[in-house]
């Protein structure tokens, strides 16, 4: 399912029913409020349900999962309190298929690959190290990558999650000379002009929490020359 419905505050829905709603969210986007004091996601999607619905009132939504502030792709929100406790086993259970597309610099080391590392987070520089081997207060990173397409001075990675761990992709994928496109923290060398990154949240498939059918949905990635190149 690869279709978006575009409200005037510039968000995209991917998908909505009476328990949940999914957006593509944009880089620079955050999910949910933090000490920046920017709007977050959850209050645009708020403002929209509101107004959509003639809300009286507060409106309910829970917060389901959280990408990155410079990643882009798809964010499901819960819109009842019974699909969110159902919704979070679903993550928690990593019964939600997720994959990515990685815009990177270098050509890695082969097509397809599966890639382990234990990753050790230092949290007052907000970044994951990726180790080969288990080093204390490390958890272990898997993931499997393959080439998609080369770009004229570039590489797209469709990359599935077999975990999820902090800053996952952009570590292991630094780990191997490979770069995130706009990925200063992980060692690309200049950012983007929109402070985001090339990584989307491009596909999600899960068993809908309530009407128990098979759900399959895919976001466009934002409208940008080297994404827009990826598409053709």
């Amino acid at each position: 399912m690869e279709k978006t419905i575009t409200t005037k505050d510039n968000l995209q829905v991917l998908y909505e029913d009476n328990h949940l709603i999914v957006v593509n969210k944009r880089p620079g986007d955050i999910v949910q409020g933090d000490k920046t004091g920017d709007k977050p996601l959850s209050e645009v999607v708020k403002s929209y349900l509101k107004e959509k619905y003639n809300k009286p009132g507060n409106v309910y939504l829970g917060v389901v999962h959280r990408l990155d502030r410079p990643t882009s792709g798809i964010i499901i929100f819960a819109k009842t309190s019974k699909a969110l406790p159902r919704l979070n086993k679903l993550f928690q259970k990593k019964e939600a298929k997720k994959t990515y597309w990685a815009i990177v610099k270098n050509a890695p080391p082969k097509n397809t690959d599966i890639l382990i590392h234990f990753l050790k987070r230092n949290p007052k520089q907000n970044k994951s190290y990726a180790h080969i081997r288990e080093v204390p207060d490390s958890k272990k990173a898997i993931l499997e990558y393959r080439v998609l397409k080369k770009l004229n001075n570039y590489y797209l990675l469709e990359v599935d999650l077999q975990t999820g761990r902090h800053h996952q992709i952009r570590s292991q994928l630094s780990a191997i000379g490979c770069p995130i496109k706009g990925d200063l923290k992980y060692g690309f060398d200049r950012s983007n002009k929109d402070a985001g990154i090339h990584l989307h949240a491009r596909k999600l498939s899960f068993v809908h929490p309530v009407k128990k059918e098979e759900i399959l949905l895919v976001a466009p990635p934002p409208d940008e020359v080297l994404w827009n190149d990826c598409m053709n």
